[in-house]
């Protein structure tokens, strides 16, 4: 039998180790397997930090032992088995730097004779935490292989100088994928070479085989270079090309173009009380002249918070409608939304109040949508749509149902694309008698090679200047156990709040929901929890109020009026406030467990406050010490308030594989080696390459295998990649 990429691994591996790999990492054939790339590479005596282990993380960890120690102790609560004692062995293992941790085996004293000081293993397991100190409980092992001295117990698979270290589960450890890589590698013939070859050779890259072998049996730190950087470029090369295809195929769509001016955009313009800012006025150039195309717009705007990106959209899309199309703006939350309707309705003035008696004439009326729309509501939201007496539209995934048809959506606006998904987003373009022009906002800062990468098949725009008047936010982090700081936060709150101002305090958790037992660290704290603290103790006396996604809707909706309006002092939320929530009256920040979010998240979360003429200032509470990663990060979000830079850390921090997307974070994304933030050059030039090669030949006839990945990488990946 001939092993090829596509063969089987049933054909080649016992049944259990296929089932292993099957169930737990998603590996069914042969490329699957020698796809799954290792993450790092041990060498014994090589330096880890296990201080920077996290809690709940599953972990490989090469490390010393130190220390062996039995007990035997009779467990709490029941009798000892058959009256005797259980044994316990505490295996003290470290790090260069003096770090330890503690394995724990039950019952398994034998394991003493094995891990003894001074041998060096690979240990997986997950990471506890018992009386403050970190543990693995009965880890799976493997000792490397002892000096030369005792040959007789070295261990085979690892006798090389680089130990490849793999993504793995608890029912499969990395060495077994390991034994198991080896052995298939051992069957497979030279694989054919997917890159067009005149661009291999002039890139000087390796065959595609040899890249395989070197990735998974490095014999050198200089072979595993090159070995990575072919495969590296085979990512990059792959997914820039099915970004410029299509691209290059929407280029080839006929839409309406709708001229640039017309009443309705002019009046509203001469009505603004402000000068636009520099990046306002570009950035609507861009994408006027875009609308006045024959051709749909599809274009990217980011901008940072508080940047104005609402107001730009809104004058596009009066674009449109002034030439009789209209416009929808998808939101992904009720709150986020309603809060658009609120913000469009009144910067529009009577310019939204179109058919009524004092309206101008070339005003219009902006509809809301959402679910839990009441049926009267949503019959006269439907007739406004379907005869086009409603010139924007503003919804959530209602917008996408049947029986809401528009009379010629001319314009889609989708804020916050990254909490859609493709059908989604289509099924709202399918309402349209043409293709419609697209533009997708986010207020979530994107790395360059990150845009070029997930939204390369858009135009991208950036707005990164705040409107005038705007003060920087000032941002500190507090320490949850010093009480005078505390109090000292809690005074800040009362005194914004003296000054006619208000307040918003963030947590992590609704409340009531079962918590996973982190050992000795606390559950998150919760706004049910804390609304009531605050409201007999630091806080007491001030209005606050709850507001979190459990609420029903009428009651999210009164909340958020009641908080717009001044009538609530402190807004105690969780996170579904974070984007779009605009009260310029709000100038004070408290998020409590701020360690518990991510660094973009507290950056939006910030942007709620210091949206109007007075200063903001935001608190971030937190346990964690200093000198921990936890800590660094707070730190950076306190030390800068320019979101791109804050976008280059979190990509730094997080698993860059999944950076297409939250719902691809699955075990065969595409991008395994490639790092965004690292790998620009390659970026940058494998888009290059992948334009010249669409532009010579825009089906690869004369590529057929390097066709085939672009295909299947198009079809299995391109709700993550379509963007636009």
């Amino acid at each position: 039998m001939i092993i090829g990429l596509d063969t089987r691994l049933r054909e080649v591996l016992g049944k259990k180790t296929v089932e292993a790999l099957g169930e737990g990492l998603g590996l069914e054939t042969v490329g699957d397997l020698l796809g799954h790339y290792p993450f790092r590479y041990a060498q014994r005596g090589e330096r880890t930090d296990l201080g920077a282990l996290q809690i709940g993380e599953d972990v490989t960890v090469t490390a010393q032992v130190r220390a062996a120690v039995k007990r035997s102790f009779v467990p709490k609560g029941r009798p000892a088995r058959g009256g005797k004692p259980s044994d316990l062995l505490e295996v003290i293992v470290a790090d260069e730097g003096g770090r330890s941790l503690t394995l724990t085996f039950f019952n398994q004293s034998w394991r003493a004779k094995e891990l003894v000081a001074g041998r060096w293993g690979l240990f997986a397991g997950k990471v506890a935490q018992f009386r403050g100190r970190l543990q693995l409980n009965s880890p799976q092992y493997q000792l490397l292989a002892e000096d030369a001295a005792d040959p007789a117990s070295a261990i085979e698979e690892f006798a090389g100088t680089l130990i490849p270290v793999y993504p793995a589960t608890a029912e499969i450890p990395t060495w077994n994928i390991a034994k198991a890589i080896h052995t298939v590698l051992d069957m497979v013939p030279q694989p054919p070479d997917p890159l067009p070859r005149s661009l291999r050779e002039r890139l000087r890259l390796q065959h595609y085989g040899t890249a395989l072998r070197q990735i998974h049996r490095p014999e050198s730190h200089e072979a595993l270079g090159a070995a990575k950087k072919r495969l590296k470029w085979q990512e990059a090369l792959v997914m820039q090309a099915v970004l410029v295809r299509r691209k290059a195929e929407a280029a080839g769509e006929a839409a309406t173009a709708y001229a640039r001016g017309g009443a309705l955009p002019e009046a509203f313009d001469a009505r603004l009380p402000f000068t636009l800012t520099a990046g306002q006025r570009q950035v609507g150039e861009e994408i006027a002249n875009e609308l006045a195309g024959a051709h749909p717009m599809h274009r990217l705007l980011q901008g940072d918070v508080g940047s104005g990106k609402t107001l730009v959209a809104l004058r596009a899309m009066l674009q449109v409608v002034a030439h009789g199309g209209q416009a929808a703006l998808l939101a992904p939350t009720e709150v986020l939304a309603a809060q658009h309707h609120r913000s469009i309705v009144d910067m529009l003035g009577d310019l939204a109040r179109g058919g009524e008696l004092d309206a101008p004439p070339e005003a219009t009326r902006v509809a809301l949508l959402t679910g839990s729309a009441t049926a009267a509501q949503r019959r006269t939201v439907l007739d406004e749509v379907k005869t086009n007496t409603a010139g924007i539209i503003i919804g959530t995934h209602a917008l996408l149902y049947d029986g809401v048809d528009f009379a010629d959506l001319g314009f889609v606006v989708v804020d916050e694309q990254h909490r859609f998904g493709v059908e989604q987003r289509d099924a709202l373009r399918a309402k349209a008698q043409r293709p419609p022009h697209t533009l997708v906002m986010t207020a979530t800062p994107i790395p360059r090679t990150v845009a070029m990468t997930v939204y390369g098949d858009l135009e991208t725009s950036r707005l990164t200047e705040l409107p005038a008047g705007r003060i920087p936010i000032a941002t500190h982090v507090v320490p949850y156990t010093d009480q005078r700081w505390m109090q000292r936060a809690w005074s800040r709150v009362r005194e914004e709040v003296a000054a006619g101002r208000q307040a918003y305090v963030v947590c992590p958790r609704v409340g009531g929901e079962e918590t996973e037992d982190a050992g000795d660290r606390r559950p998150p704290l919760a706004v049910t929890d804390v609304i009531e603290q605050l409201q007999n103790g630091a806080l007491q006396g001030l209005r606050l109020a709850l507001l979190h996604g459990r609420l029903d809707a009428d009651e999210k909706d009164r909340v958020m009026r009641g908080y717009a309006a001044g009538e609530i002092d402190v807004l105690v939320a969780t996170t579904v406030i974070e984007v779009g929530v605009n009260v310029p009256n709000a100038t004070a920040m408290v998020v409590l467990d701020a360690e518990r979010f991510g660094i973009s998240q507290l950056h939006q979360l910030r942007g709620r406050v210091g949206r109007g003429t007075h200063p903001g200032l935001c608190l971030l509470v937190s346990e964690v010490p200093e000198g921990t990663s936890s800590r660094e990060r707070l730190d950076a979000v306190a030390s800068t308030t320019d979101g791109f830079a804050l976008a280059e850390l979190d990509l730094e921090q997080r698993r860059e594989g999944d950076v297409l997307g939250a719902a691809q974070s699955g075990v065969k994304s595409h991008v395994k080696l490639l790092s965004l933030l690292k790998d620009a050059d390659i970026i940058e030039a494998a888009r290059a390459e992948a334009t010249a090669l669409i532009e010579a030949d825009p089906g690869l006839k004369g590529e057929p295998a390097f066709a085939a990945l672009v295909d299947d990488l198009a079809a299995d990946r391109g709700d993550f990649l379509e963007k636009g």
